[in-house]
């Protein structure tokens, strides 16, 4: 098996990312890394059920202010484009939720009063589920910036072999975080109006973002036939098309990857798993 990293992404949430993506990893007969960089809303340990071996820590610098040293310059507040810290006469305020860990309060601070200290936003899980290795991230309730959480995670992608990574929902930056660096994305979209709409908007991101990318439609058979239309005028393929069929709902009801029951689609996802890395390991 090549050294390969494929995401798999979406517009929008609910059209079956982490089914695309777990049962794609299932399929695989040999060892794959899996990230789950769904950070707020982690699932895709639900239907693997690994074993966890390490739960780490991720924490972000945020500034401390010794207000013996400081002498309510202001430039720290004037710096800050996110506003996490701000001097009023004789006090100054931070908002440790806003602040990004840059560092830069700390820098041109010209009294030297600033120093940093590590306040934890999470947690990075690692685990074992047969020839899968998972690793997934959970960010602490109320914590507004999962992208530390998910710069740390993929730190953990391992060369010399593939890697599945299950994006958020939507376009924003925490899915730019996740997808940036992949060799391919499948884009998980479903034929309703709502799923061509959010899937125009990922197909801009990837193709400013100059990564190669196709379609996996989900409950094919619903809606309408705009999303193909639209996929066979942007010459995106359509990699796959899953059914709109109750036996996949009922097994994903249950925690169950439907490939575990529908053995016939392991073959399928196996495949489309072999069309990608085929394509980037020329």
């Amino acid at each position: 098996m090549c050294d390969v990293i494929i995401s798999v992404a979406s517009g929008k949430g609910g059209t079956g990312k982490t089914t695309v993506a777990v049962n794609m990893a299932l399929s695989l007969k040999e060892p794959v890394q899996f990230l789950d960089c769904d950070v707020e809303e982690p699932n895709a340990h639900l239907f693997l059920h690994p074993l966890i071996s390490q739960v780490k820590p991720v924490f972000i610098p945020v500034p401390k202010v010794d207000e013996s040293l400081c002498d309510f310059c202001g430039k720290c507040g004037e710096f800050c484009q996110f506003h996490a810290i701000a001097v009023v006469p004789k006090k100054v305020i931070v908002f440790p939720e806003l602040c990004h860990g840059c560092g830069g309060c700390h820098l041109i601070c010209p009294s030297k009063a600033i120093v940093e200290e590590n306040r934890q936003i999470g947690v990075i899980k690692l685990g074992q589920a047969n020839h899968i290795q998972l690793a997934y991230g959970e960010i602490n309730p109320g914590e507004p910036m999962p992208g530390p959480i998910i710069r740390e995670l993929k730190k953990h992608t391992e060369s010399g072999g593939a890697t599945i990574i299950d994006a958020p929902p939507g376009t924003s930056c925490p899915v730019i975080e996740s997808v940036y660096g992949s060799d391919y994305c499948v884009i998980v979209t479903e034929p309703t109006p709502f799923g061509l709409h959010d899937m125009k908007l990922m197909v801009d991101v990837l193709r400013r973002m100059e990564i190669p990318f196709g379609a996996v439609v989900n409950r094919a058979g619903v809606g309408d036939e705009k999303v193909y239309d639209y996929c066979q005028a942007e010459g995106i393929p359509v990699l796959l098309k899953i059914p709109f069929e109750r036996r996949i709902a009922e097994a994903y009801s249950r925690g169950v990857a439907f490939t575990q029951i529908m053995h016939e689609w392991g073959e399928r996802f196996s495949s489309l798993f072999s069309i990608i890395a085929g394509g980037i390991c020329r």
